[in-house]
C-alpha cells in the first residue's frame, strides 16, 4: 500500500469503527469490536477492498494508533474517539500533573465560557505530549495548546482514563483547570 492508500483506509476504518458501522452494514459489539473477516468482506462489497495483511499494516503503522486487534487478531476496534455508544472497558487512572489539549484559536471564546466539553464524543481527549496536542490543534485551524491541571482535577473528583494508545480521556475540563486561557 502506498501512503495515500494507507490514509484512505485509515479514514474509512475510523468512519466505520468510531462513528457509522452501518455504512458497510456491520455491527460492533458492546465493547466496540468488529469481526475482522466480516469487516474485510463488507469493505470489499463497498468498494474499499483491503487484505488482512494491508489491514494489519494500517493498524500497526497508524501514527495515532487509532485501532487495535484482539489478541487472536479476529476482532478489531478503535481505541477511542467514538461518537456511538461503546464500552471500551477503560480503567480509572491517576493522571500526571499536567496534560495538554490541542485546538484551534477560533474555539477559545467557547472554551473560556464552557471549558472543554466532549460534544459528540464520549470524552475530552488529552495528551501527555505538547507536540502531539499541537498537531491535533493544527487539524482544526490556527493551533493553540491548552495546559490542563489534570492531577488537581482528579483530586477534586474528576475521573481520568487512558486509552490503549495513550490518549487521556475525561468527561469535561472546567475553565478553572485550564491554565493558559
Amino acid at each position: 500500500m502506498n501512503e495515500k492508500q494507507v490514509v484512505s483506509a485509515s479514514k474509512f476504518l475510523s468512519l466505520i469503527l468510531r462513528h457509522k458501522p452501518e455504512t458497510v452494514g456491520i455491527e460492533l459489539d458492546e465493547n466496540g469490536w468488529a469481526n475482522v473477516d466480516t469487516l474485510l468482506s463488507k469493505m470489499a462489497e463497498h468498494g474499499k477492498p483491503i487484505t488482512m495483511d494491508e489491514l494489519g499494516f494500517v493498524v500497526e503503522t497508524n501514527d495515532k494508533q487509532r485501532f487495535a486487534f484482539s489478541a487472536d487478531r479476529t476482532s478489531i476496534r478503535a481505541n477511542q474517539g467514538h461518537s456511538i455508544d461503546v464500552n471500551l472497558e477503560l480503567q480509572e487512572l491517576t493522571p500526571p500533573e499536567f496534560l495538554y489539549h490541542g485546538t484551534a484559536t477560533r474555539n477559545l471564546d467557547s472554551i473560556k465560557e464552557f471549558g472543554l466539553t466532549k460534544q459528540q464524543r464520549h470524552h475530552v481527549h488529552l495528551s501527555e505530549d505538547q507536540a502531539v496536542a499541537h498537531s491535533v490543534g493544527q487539524r482544526y485551524g490556527k493551533p493553540i495548546v491548552l495546559v490542563i491541571q489534570a492531577l488537581e482535577m482528579q483530586q477534586q473528583g474528576h475521573t481520568f482514563y487512558r486509552s490503549n494508545n495513550g490518549v487521556w480521556l475525561t468527561d469535561q475540563v472546567p475553565v478553572q483547570h485550564i491554565t493558559n486561557l
